[in-house]
C-alpha cells in the first residue's frame, strides 16, 4: 500500500522546482515538476514529488485521522 501525505508549501525553491513542504512541523522537501502549485497550497506528496494540490481543510482531517492511528 502507497501513502501519499499533505503538506503545506512554505517555501519553493524556482530554479531547482523545489518546494519546502511543511507536515505539521516536519519539513522536507518535494519536486513540484507535477503540479502548479505556490507558497500557502496543501500537495499530497508521494516518495518525494507533489502529486496533486488538496484543500486545507482535507489535510486538516487527514492529520486528524492520523493522530488516531494506533500501531
Amino acid at each position: 500500500m502507497c501513502l501519499a501525505i499533505p503538506g503545506k508549501i512554505i517555501e519553493i525553491k524556482k530554479e531547482e522546482n523545489i518546494a519546502i513542504v511543511d507536515y505539521g512541523g516536519l519539513k522536507k522537501e518535494a519536486n513540484l515538476s507535477l503540479v502548479d502549485a505556490k507558497i500557502g497550497d496543501y500537495v499530497l506528496v508521494h516518495v518525494g514529488f507533489a502529486i496533486q494540490k488538496v484543500d486545507e481543510n482535507i489535510a486538516r482531517e487527514t492529520y486528524s485521522l492520523l493522530d488516531n492511528v494506533k500501531l
